[in-house]
């Protein structure tokens, strides 16, 4: 199944059955027609300034593998960013790391709030309407946001293949950590790395996690891990038991 709410915003298997919801706030690297290519090369287009590679492709394949529903946002975060508040100053990049975006520095209140009303409310709201929908249900629900980052930022090297991100209860994330460590004790695992709530980085987080109570996580994959399909096939299979593991965990430590 495949609704969409809006041009936006695409929710997957919205009725599958699993306590795991994925979110993906950087699925695409999609720029809507009006606003042209930015003045962007097709490789800046195409990198990770503009959205999360292989991040999608794990959320279906843990959708596939979990009977979980997935919300996507079908917008570049050159548009705007849907993991950021809306006051925040990178809600609409004009510089990501090296590369200018000189036509988002010409952006006025105007087209600032078009932006807002049409590609980042559009999103949050097809995800509460999801998990709204799940609590009336009384569907247990664990919120996994899903990203990936890459493997050199600013001249700097970034070791760790994996990076697990807490919002304000660590409890759920913690056990996914040990979850992994248990399946591959050599993994080098990020704890809020390589970004951490302090970097204005947990908005989908906290907002629908910590803002439910729900046990929620997220998740930073580096991105040369996961854009072939073996790779992809890997994590997530790894990542459907974790998730899992961590969830019985953290019902059994509730139960004592």
């Amino acid at each position: 199944m495949d609704v969409s709410a809006e041009k936006s915003v695409r929710v997957l298997n919205a009725r599958g059955q699993s306590p795991f919801v994925i979110v993906c706030d950087h699925a695409s690297n999609q720029l809507p027609a009006k606003y042209g290519d930015l003045g962007l090369s097709h490789a800046e287009r195409v990198s990770h300034i503009a959205w999360d590679p292989g991040a999608l492709a794990v959320s279906r394949e843990l959708s596939h593998l979990l009977d979980a529903p997935v919300v996507q946002s079908t917008v570049s975060r050159l548009i705007i960013d849907c993991n950021r508040d809306l006051d925040a100053p990178d809600l609409i990049w004009t510089l990501s790391e090296a590369t200018r975006i000189a036509a988002n520095e010409k952006v006025d209140a105007e087209e600032r709030q078009y932006r807002i009303t049409h590609f980042h409310k559009p999103y949050h709201a097809a995800i509460e309407t999801l998990l709204e929908a799940r609590r009336h249900a009384g569907q247990e629900t664990v919120l996994v946001c899903m990203h990936s980052f890459t493997p050199v930022y600013h001249g700097v090297a970034r070791p760790w293949p994996i990076g697990l991100i807490h919002g304000t209860d660590t409890r759920y994330t913690k056990g996914l950590f040990d979850a992994l460590k248990a399946e591959a004790p050599q993994l080098n695992i990020g704890w809020n790395e390589p970004y951490a709530a302090l970097n204005g980085v947990t908005l989908t987080l906290e907002k629908h996690g910590d803002g439910r109570g729900l046990d929620a996580t997220m998740i930073e994959i580096r991105n040369d891990e996961i854009l072939e399909p073996a790779g992809v096939t890997l994590w997530a299979d790894r990542l459907a038991r974790c998730l899992e593991a961590a969830r019985l965990a953290r019902k059994e430590a509730m139960a004592v």
